[in-house]
């Protein structure tokens, strides 16, 4: 059966209708009125019940797929796929924000190490070359499916075993520790996946990924660790509020 959808059409506003219909469909989506292998009305039924072009329909539903939030599959037609993450841009983990979410996330530990930092991670953080850290690097899925790569660099003394950072979220260990972020440096930005990553990932070389890199610090200042991330850009989103 066909996902029926009530999208009231605004043709005095200045948004133009694909567009109204793109976010009315979107927001049903994270919301959860729309679920996952829910099928979306054809574009012809659609048009009809909302008055509009046939053009206009398809216009807001290609943009849909292209966003990663709609397939279309021959012999089925146009279905929701898994829904976005979607995450403020604050001090929480990815692990926390699935179980928010009611998502069930999962682990896998691809790399663990002890060394010194390299040199640009000594400088980000204001530590000595010589000092001890844990390198770690993971794949977080949520359910069966990838999402993320997500690779850490954290002082020796705070570092989880291994066990622990697949069975938990990082900042799930660092907590059960006593340990307490209280201020964060964040930069968000966009690349493409290289093989070895869309490989992880489930994705095509050179799909487009989200990127984060975050330098944490305690309540006494000290550096807790250095994180570098990758997103699929087709199931994630950062959110943030703007005020004047």
């Amino acid at each position: 059966m066909s996902a029926p959808l009530d999208i009231p059409i605004d043709r005095n506003s200045p948004v133009p209708m694909y567009f109204q219909l793109e976010r009315a469909v979107e927001q049903a989506i994270i919301e959860g009125r729309l679920t996952p292998g829910d099928r979306i009305e054809n574009e012809v039924a659609l048009a009809k019940r909302l008055n509009v072009s046939r053009p206009t329909v398809r216009q807001a539903i290609q943009s849909l797929v292209d966003k990663g939030l709609l397939a279309r599959r021959r012999g089925v037609g146009t279905q929701v796929v898994q829904n976005q993450v979607r995450r403020p841009v604050e001090l929480t983990s990815l692990y926390d924000d699935l179980l928010t979410a009611g998502q069930e996330p999962t682990t896998e530990l691809l790399d663990y190490q002890l060394g010194t930092p390299d040199a640009d991670i000594a400088k980000e953080l204001g530590v000595p070359a010589d000092a001890r850290f844990v390198t770690f690097r993971r794949l977080r899925r949520a359910g069966s499916e990838p999402l993320a790569i997500m690779t850490n660099h954290v002082p020796a003394e705070f570092a989880p075993a291994p066990d622990q950072l697949e069975a938990h979220g990082f900042y799930e260990c660092l907590r059960a520790k006593g340990i307490h972020i209280a201020l964060a440096r964040q930069r968000i930005g966009a690349r493409s996946a290289t093989r070895a990553e869309a490989q992880l990932l489930d994705e095509r070389t050179n799909a487009p990924l989200l990127t984060m890199q975050r330098v944490a610090f305690d309540d006494s200042g000290r550096p807790v660790e250095l994180g570098r991330h990758v997103y699929r850009a087709t199931r994630h989103f950062f959110d943030t509020t703007v005020r004047h």
